[in-house]
């Protein structure tokens, strides 16, 4: 799936790879991983009672290398 940076390097993430893995309006966590980006939503500020312990809740879906590929051959076709 192919985007583009504009002058002020802004990225637009296509609406299907963002509704797929449920990045919405917002701030994300933005880290660099070798030559890529790795963008994250962030944590809510409230925190999961599970079985006495307290948990982050997960924002969002698992994505991997597969899915990422499919999705941009999907869009190349």
């Amino acid at each position: 799936m192919r985007a583009t940076i504009d002058k002020a390097g802004r990225l637009v993430i296509p609406k299907q790879l963002r509704h797929h893995i449920g990045l919405g309006p917002g701030e994300v966590e933005v880290t660099a991983e070798g030559a890529g980006l790795r963008v994250e939503p962030l944590a809510e500020e409230s925190l999961d009672d599970r079985a006495g312990r307290l948990v982050i809740p997960a924002a969002g879906a698992q994505i991997n290398d597969d899915l990422v590929r499919s999705l941009r051959d999907a869009d190349q076709r």
